[in-house]
């Protein structure tokens, strides 16, 4: 082979055989370039795609970082008062302090087994319901959550409580929830319509709302549903739409 290459050569004389060797190196070299930068390119994409991680709570917008979960140093939460809505015995061993945004679905999702795991610790672990609307991706949120706040004014406990239970039921999440609703809702639970719409129209629970915002922020939540296990001295943040299974083994070993 290296004969007729050298034969082909000769036959093209000195200065063309010499352009010709020229460009048969550069063609070597950009071949070898190519490839090289091809599989730097093939191994820069298979370094960036990471199996993406799913959240059973939503946050008001993707952290560049995973944040580590609080530690009880952290944590500052307000004790429970009159002024909470608490359903189960106020006087239970443990208080579950939950912030919640009736827009999230995770916080849907996770309505259901708080009122189970009140059912089945009936007399050992109240529910502490505070709001945490995530107002730059659910707007509508705060409005939802000072209807539930007017629900509590005109029925009482029992009245937030089927207020906001009602309301967890008929909501699409997401914002998608037609406010018009809300009176609605009021009256389906048995609560005047007429003082309901009154007392949502003034906006007068719209400080207690960003209040209970600020307490969740004081107590390490990043996203919805937020909750704090509180027995004792002992504070545990639980972060997300976790099984009911999490929350009874948490619930157990404090019980024992």
């Amino acid at each position: 082979m290296s004969n007729q290459n050298n034969s082909i050569f000769n036959l093209l004389g000195p200065k063309k055989a010499f352009v010709a060797g020229l460009i048969a190196g550069l063609l070597v070299i950009f071949s070898i370039g190519f490839f090289i930068m091809l599989g730097l390119q093939l191994s820069g994409n298979n370094s960036n795609s990471g199996t993406p991680v799913s959240s059973n709570k939503e946050v008001p917008s993707k952290p560049s970082a995973p944040t580590p979960p609080p530690t009880q140093a952290d944590i500052q939460v307000k004790p429970v008062t009159d002024e909470d809505w608490v359903r189960g015995d106020r006087n239970a061993k443990i208080s579950i302090i939950e912030f919640s945004d009736t827009e999230c679905p995770f916080c849907k999702r996770f309505h259901p087994t708080m009122q189970q795991i009140v059912k089945e610790y009936q007399g050992k672990v109240n529910w502490v319901y505070r709001h945490f609307p995530l107002t730059s991706i659910h707007p509508k949120a705060p409005k939802e959550a000072e209807a539930t706040e007017c629900a509590g004014e005109l029925g009482g406990n029992d009245g937030f409580w089927a207020y906001l239970d009602r309301l967890f039921e008929i909501t699409p999440s997401n914002n998608r929830l037609d406010l018009a609703q809300l009176p609605q809702i009021a009256e389906d639970v048995g609560l005047d319509r007429k003082k309901f719409e009154e007392c949502l129209a003034s906006g007068k629970y719209a400080k207690k709302v960003q209040d209970h915002s600020n307490q969740a922020i004081a107590a390490g939540a990043k996203g919805t549903p937020y909750s704090v296990i509180v027995a004792g001295d002992k504070k545990i943040p639980v972060s997300g739409a976790v099984p009911v299974e999490r929350v009874k083994s948490i619930l157990d070993s404090l019980l024992q």
